[in-house]
């Protein structure tokens, strides 16, 4: 039989059972700020991430870091923490129930369950916001938009008796685990798939495609033994850098280096990135491939080689080559992707940023094969880069389906759609 249900007068939420509470995040959770000070030393650092609150070293130094920890907060096992600044950013984590007792950053807000209200329903209800991005239209028009104590206490909550609160909580934990085991076995599997290809790509441009055959010594570290028929030549003397402005906006073909792809870009999008006009803007050819060599020591995830199938412009920010010789432009593509899966760029930078150019490249070493034989790598990786490319973007399409899934699931019973089962066993 389903149960009666009332307008929650929440936009969001819609719905919920007529025997539910409405009221405000006050009125089941109270904010507490207990600095550490002298006794920082005394506990375990601890962060808000997007699996949770977890541990983190003290000796940890990516991203800011404060001289000493007195000024954290305690924050304490069985308690919700909060990151809401920088709303617009909707990909950060926002809410976690901490495991654990320890210090955590003192732009956080740490609050604790009331009398009769459980932090295990409120981790899911919060956290069911965040999926929504229902954070990210809340805070003040600022850049760095954000919500205080005092915005968080005023939320609109909704809530059951502490009992239903805390069978829903069993329940998604159960239902949430078996997701969570699905999701990081999808992950694996397209991770596994990933690395086969790139393991596919480095193999057919350093030994060939054509079986066993006679090696020597390329004298390039991260290649070894090359077929013995191969040539080899250094940058220089085969790419030459383009440098053709875009002025007087000739070209309006707008491109777009992504995922190790040039696409298509509205050159006509308004707000990012973009600048005014586009005349300092390079003119690319079909067969040009185009290098992104800036923020090498903070980016280790960006593909960063690319090749052009048209006419078109790109920011002069990057390093467009053009072949020179009679060699396949896909398979010098194929070539610089990977050598910069294999991480080559990273060795090669200099300064704080680790950014190329172009005197710095020339120089890097390639192996060439007889035009036949590129020709012959090149039909193999694409059709082998394609069946790849298509198991991947099934796994993500399943991927994206079963956070979908999640995210509603954990919705519907926050807020009373759906009815947890007297038993979760």
């Amino acid at each position: 039989m389903s149960r009666q249900m009332k307008d929650s007068g929440i936009e969001w939420i819609g719905e919920i059972p007529a025997d539910w509470t409405t009221g405000r995040t006050k009125n089941c959770f109270r904010n507490h700020k207990n600095i550490a000070g002298e006794k920082a030393e005394d506990y375990e650092r601890l962060a808000l991430t997007l699996n949770g609150v977890i541990k983190r070293s003290k000796e940890d130094i990516t991203g800011l870091q404060p001289e000493a920890f007195n000024s954290y907060q305690v924050l304490r096992k069985g308690e919700l923490v909060f990151k809401l600044i920088d709303l617009e950013n909707v990909s950060t984590s926002r809410v976690g129930l901490s495991p654990y007792d320890g210090i955590v950053s003192p732009a956080y807000i740490v609050i604790e369950g009331r009398e009769g209200c459980s932090t295990r329903f409120g981790e899911y209800f919060f956290l069911s916001m965040w999926q929504r991005e229902v954070f990210n239209h809340m805070g003040d028009d600022g850049v760095r938009s954000s919500l205080n104590a005092g915005d968080l206490l005023n939320i609109s909550y909704v809530y059951p008796n502490f009992s239903e609160q805390e069978r829903i909580a069993d329940y998604l934990d159960q239902q949430c685990a078996h997701i969570d085991a699905v999701i990081e076995k999808t992950k694996a599997s397209i991770e596994e798939y990933k690395k086969l290809k790139q393991a596919v790509i480095t193999q057919a441009v350093t030994k060939g495609i054509r079986g066993d055959r006679p090696m020597k010594d390329s004298g390039i570290e991260w290649i070894g033994e090359i077929p013995v028929d191969w040539d080899e030549a250094f940058a220089f003397q085969v790419f030459v850098p383009v440098k053709h402005k875009n002025k007087g906006l000739v070209e309006t073909n707008l491109l777009s280096l992504s995922y190790g792809k040039l696409k298509r870009k509205n050159i006509n999008t308004i707000g990012g990135l973009l600048p005014e006009n586009f005349d300092g803007y390079n003119i690319i050819e079909k067969g040009d491939i185009v290098l992104r060599l800036t923020d090498l020591q903070n980016d280790h995830k960006s593909l960063r080689v690319g090749l052009s199938t048209e006419r078109g412009i790109i920011t002069s920010a990057y390093l467009t080559l053009r072949n020179k010789l009679d060699i396949d432009s896909a398979y010098l593509y194929y070539y610089l992707h990977s050598f910069d899966i294999s991480k080559g760029f990273y060795g090669m930078g200099a300064g704080v940023r680790q950014g190329l150019n172009w005197e710095e490249l020339k120089h890097l070493q390639i192996t060439v094969p007889s035009r036949k034989e590129q020709d012959e790598i090149v039909e193999y990786l694409n059709v082998k880069s394609d069946e790849l490319d298509i198991l991947v973007e099934k796994k993500e399409a399943f991927l994206n389906e079963i956070e979908s899934y999640k995210k509603s699931l954990i919705y519907e019973y926050v807020t009373g759609k759906k009815e947890a089962p007297q038993s979760c066993q």
